[in-house]
């Protein structure tokens, strides 16, 4: 069997809605695989709504504030954003995830947080969802590949959970470690990649009020197969520098390894910008296919983010460090 890295899969290779269609007879998915991933007895509880629990069978988060931070682009559809991405944990084919991540537990789930802070401790998701007030950000979303999307998360900023960790001065970058579960992540019984998955931010870049902690989607408490029970999303980077799963957060002096970057680093650097002017070194970044069109548009410096955070970058040449 031939395994193909993103790099591999070109735009061109996303499958049509008709076929699309028919390989989902043979997909557990859509509604039933979202009930079954949320079952299990566990709750979450809603620090916005008097702490009110939200049982797990079709949870929804409420008390949701829509932030000032949103695109006001159309989001896909809920359907689209769960059946069409990359989790390598699970599978390398795009739709296949959605169906094999339906049982994967999400409870109980705790984040150790350590290295150069005043403050290490181990938090409960439910004590993470408390820290700050959770917001509906609908944010452009840019995959390496050349397809993207514009999805409407739920989280809080990180830097919430930065100041409780209280870093130490010496702390200049954020590292991100994934959940290691081979027995339920097929993939990680294999050498698709280097297991398990990590990600790094610069400290400015990891407290930049842009970059969320996610914990849900639309209304919905964020499904199995898109990161649950909480993801990284930096809206003016690439998709793959979006962590799922995170059970680990740690703060360091140097600059972390990151997993695509140790895969291929000629291809995937550590800061990973949304930028068409720097090719991928087989293809052009120029352009993406929003899921859901028919035609492509031209890829926006940043993502479209660029008067937020370009002055993050001042200086430094973006085509070296990509």
């Amino acid at each position: 069997m031939v395994i193909k890295k993103p790099s591999d899969i070109a735009s061109s290779e996303i499958t049509p809605k008709s076929t699309y269609l028919s390989r989902r007879k043979f997909l557990t998915g859509g509604a039933a695989t979202l009930g079954a991933a949320l079952a299990g007895g566990y709750y979450l509880r809603n620090h916005l709504d008097g702490g009110a629990t939200v049982h797990a069978e079709g949870a929804k988060l409420s008390g949701i504030v829509k932030s000032p931070f949103s695109t006001d682009e159309k989001p896909n559809s809920f359907q689209d954003i769960t059946n069409y991405n990359n989790y390598y944990e699970f599978s390398t084919d795009k739709y296949e995830p959605n169906g094999l991540s339906k049982n994967f537990r999400t409870r109980p789930w705790t984040v150790q947080i350590d290295g150069l802070v005043k403050k290490s401790k181990k938090l409960d998701i439910d004590e993470i969802m408390k820290l700050a007030p959770l917001e509906e950000r609908i944010y452009r979303f840019r995959c390496v590949e050349g397809w993207s999307m514009v999805i409407p998360w739920v989280g809080f900023p990180l830097n919430a959970l930065i100041k409780q960790a209280e870093p130490q001065s010496k702390a200049k970058f954020v590292a991100f470690q994934s959940v290691m579960a081979p027995d339920q992540m097929p993939n990680q019984r294999r050498p698709v990649l280097d297991w398990p998955y990590v990600e790094g931010l610069r400290m400015d870049e990891a407290m930049h009020p842009l970059t969320l902690l996610a914990v849900g989607l639309y209304d919905d408490v964020l499904p199995p197969v898109d990161g649950a029970p909480l993801r990284l999303v930096i809206p003016w980077k690439y998709g793959f520098k979006g962590l799922k799963a995170i059970v680990k957060i740690s703060f360091v002096e140097s600059m972390p390894p990151t997993t695509w970057n140790k895969m291929a680093p000629d291809e995937y650097g550590f800061y990973s910008n949304v930028n068409p002017q720097k090719d991928h070194p087989r293809w052009s970044q120029a352009t993406e296919r929003r899921i859901g069109e028919f035609l492509r548009r031209k890829t926006l410096m940043f993502n479209g983010y660029g008067d937020q955070v370009a002055s993050l970058y001042k200086g430094m040449d973006l085509k070296k460090y990509y």
